[in-house]
């Protein structure tokens, strides 16, 4: 018998970076989605398509996930874990968080241990740690809820209701990036202007209510603006690049109405708003400029999972 759980990527739409600091952040679910198997094995052991050897590094936050569970609730951690995804690493879509919850569900599905949501993201932290040294927790909490979220670290999440579809723009630059680093940038400029940063927070929070607000009216013209308003503050803050300064221009003059780096930074993606009858022209040209581009229609679930013989 064998468990299996899918989860979506993400997108931050607002907010990143001070969310970590205490501001609010918004966030959707993407149908891009990461799905993990697990079943009882002579040893720990992992399949993935990026790394073939159980004991390559990037693998190790799936075993301290698998190990802190296997001791939390008394289950053996020889178990086989296979991962596929259709989420590209390092490009700020959230597939570490994505793996981890599909990986913590799978192992609540094999075990019938009946984990909801909170507690699902609880054991996912565990490798986001791992991998990203200090998470704020949005990622698996929007991985693991899916929908739009309004996010703060310590608060309840509060899902943002949207009366039908939505549709943002998803470019990857091309260039990965690591998020530990760009952590740590933010955090020299908080010691360095520790009164502007704090002013930086409350506006941060301020800016993911409007967006919310604008999002669930559908007034996508606006939310385009407040998107580009982001990006500049986050240039300005250390976290862009030329590459991603130059895809966000790229995306407004082909007609978005605005957009910004999402994630991390320093690489990764850009999200943009379009409107409905300029999205495939706008697409097209960004993937001719060399950039992914894809659609994604907001929101879609939250990690599932089921098993099979």
């Amino acid at each position: 018998m064998k468990a299996i759980a899918e989860a979506p990527s993400k997108v931050i739409i607002t907010g990143e970076h001070f969310v970590v600091h205490g501001a609010w952040a918004l966030a959707a679910a993407i149908p891009r989605t990461v799905t993990v198997e697990v079943e009882e094995h002579q040893s720990f052991a992992v399949r993935s398509g990026l790394h073939r050897d159980s004991r390559h590094p990037a693998l190790r936050p799936l075993g301290e996930v698998v190990e802190a569970m296997a001791r939390e609730y008394s289950f053996s951690p020889k178990v086989r874990v296979s991962v596929r995804s259709n989420v590209p690493g390092g490009a700020g879509l959230g597939s570490s968080a994505s793996t981890m919850v599909a990986l913590a569900s799978a192992l609540s599905r094999l075990h019938s241990l009946g984990l909801g949501v909170g507690e699902i993201v609880r054991q996912s932290m565990v490798g986001e740690a791992g991998v990203h040294g200090r998470p704020s927790g949005i990622d698996p909490t929007v991985c693991a809820l899916g929908g739009v979220v309004m996010f703060r670290p310590g608060s309840r999440p509060r899902r943002v209701k949207l009366e039908g579809r939505r549709s943002l723009l998803v470019s990857f630059s091309g260039k990965t990036r690591g998020t530990k680093g760009q952590i740590n940038r933010v955090l020299e400029f908080k010691e360095r202007y520790p009164a502007l940063f704090s002013g930086l927070v409350e506006s941060a929070s301020a800016v993911s209510e409007m967006a919310a607000g604008r999002l669930a009216r559908n007034d996508m013209r606006s939310l385009g603006k407040l998107l580009s308003f982001s990006h500049a503050v986050l240039s300005n803050l250390g976290v862009s690049d030329e590459t991603l300064d130059r895809l966000v221009d790229a995306s407004i003059s082909l007609g978005s109405y605005g957009a910004k780096l999402t994630g991390a930074g320093g690489g990764g993606s850009v999200i943009s708003v379009a409107p409905e009858g300029k999205q495939k022209r706008i697409s097209s040209g960004l993937n001719a400029r060399g950039y992914e581009t894809f659609r994604a229609e907001i929101p879609v679930r939250g990690v599932r999972s089921w098993q099979e013989p």
